[in-house]
């Protein structure tokens, strides 16, 4: 399995650079471009707070999908 990140397309939709959602979170830009670019799995307190600024929830920003 694998997982699915829909972070980038709800950050534009919030009107949110990487750099802005960065530093709402408290994280550099680089490792927001990690998690959009599946380099890097956030962990559960990162993709709580990514959730409670964007606003959504955490199975809204990922889910588990099949390995490609």
């Amino acid at each position: 399995m694998s997982l699915v990140s829909h972070l980038a397309e709800i950050r534009k939709k919030a009107g949110l650079t990487q750099a802005q959602l960065a530093e709402e979170v408290g994280v550099s830009r680089k490792t927001i471009n990690t998690v959009e670019n599946h380099v890097f799995v956030p962990s559960t307190v990162l993709a709580l707070k990514l959730a409670a600024v964007l606003n959504v929830s955490v199975h809204d920003l990922f889910e588990l999908g099949n390995a490609e």
